[in-house]
């Protein structure tokens, strides 16, 4: 009877040691949920084709929520208010909301250079200089975002008078482009998808990020500190997911082109309109001719290219001063 005392007892502590084990390989399998955030545009592009082929789930994260903002500025807003994990987000909101809001993050990859045009009505305006007429009307999104840097940029490039900055309306891409189409204003700065789709419906980009500023940083991969610490892991797949889904861009651009093209028509009405009206439907040419021709796909981005961008920002006052670009990037994912 002994025996078999002592055999039950070992019976039990092992069958408890197998369950304490299945446990931990259980908690170790369930997948990270992550909080992710893009703005509504072709920058988060390889996002976009990751959630499409399922290789969030695949690669073990749960992205529980996969919001999409109408521009960078409402994103780094929104950063602000917490409830974000990650975010696909151009590079100057990402500094902004660091900076202005307090925003505990870390740049852990790029995703694009450029990708910001200015496009005009070709019967108004035919050269830059014609801009300074006080009967063109200008639109550009809000101070604090890329195409309005670049505009302070093209104000100073081509010494036109400080009045063209001053005139200018400020609205949202999707609105810029309606007011565009409607004969509201003449030229107006956006990000893309949006001077492609000008292009398409026959307006004129007249000037383009490339021209203005050589080797700008475009968007980037954002992560939370607080995300970061808890889960090491997760960022670094993110960063993995980009990488793959830049390739997948390159090696199969019809159909990264039009698997983002569906993203963006299914997102439209939450991002920035409802109804979407007709006229901002975007196509898989437009994302094509958008992806190629004016943005530069890549993950790589140095501190450098951070610390220029920072510097800029406080130049122009949408940051209180300068600060190290360490301060918020965070490298050591891209050599993975």
């Amino acid at each position: 009877m002994r025996l078999d005392h002592r055999l039950l007892h070992h019976l039990a502590i092992h069958l408890a040691v197998l369950l304490f084990a299945g446990s931990l390989r259980a908690a170790a399998a369930a997948p990270v949920e992550v909080r992710l955030a893009v703005e509504f545009v072709d920058h988060a592009a390889c996002a976009h084709i990751a959630a499409h082929h399922n290789w969030y789930r695949e690669a073990g994260l749960n992205v529980r929520a996969f919001d999409s903002y109408a521009t960078g500025t409402a994103l780094s807003a929104a950063l602000g208010k917490g409830g974000i994990d990650a975010a696909y987000i151009c590079l100057l909101p990402a500094i902004n909301a660091h900076a202005n809001a307090h925003v505990p993050l870390r740049i852990v990859a790029g995703t694009h250079r450029y990708g910001y045009g200015l496009i005009v009505h070709p019967g108004k305006v035919g050269r830059v200089e014609d801009l300074a007429a006080e009967d063109i009307r200008i639109g550009c999104t809000r101070e604090g975002s890329p195409p309005a840097a670049l505009l302070h940029r093209l104000v100073a490039q081509y010494r036109l008078d400080a009045s063209v900055i001053a005139r200018a309306r400020r609205m949202a891409p999707s609105q810029l482009l309606l007011s565009l189409q409607s004969g509201r204003i003449d030229a107006a700065f956006m990000p893309e998808q949006f001077p492609t789709m000008g292009e398409a419906a026959g307006f004129k980009e007249l000037v383009s990020a490339q021209d203005l500023w050589p080797n700008m940083q475009g968007s980037v991969l954002v992560v939370t500190e607080r995300f970061l610490a808890a889960h090491p892991g997760a960022v670094e797949t993110l960063v993995a997911l980009t990488k793959r889904g830049i390739r997948f861009i390159h090696a199969h651009p019809d159909e990264a082109a039009r698997i983002v093209a569906d993203k963006l028509n299914l997102s439209a009405e939450d991002a920035a309109f409802a109804p979407r009206p007709d006229s901002l439907r975007v196509t898989p040419e437009m994302i094509r001719v958008s992806l190629f021709r004016k943005l530069d796909n890549r993950v790589d981005i140095a501190p450098g290219t951070i610390q220029e961008t920072i510097d800029e920002a406080a130049r122009l006052g949408y940051i209180r001063h300068t600060f190290p670009a360490e301060n918020i990037f965070e490298g050591r994912f891209l050599d993975e």
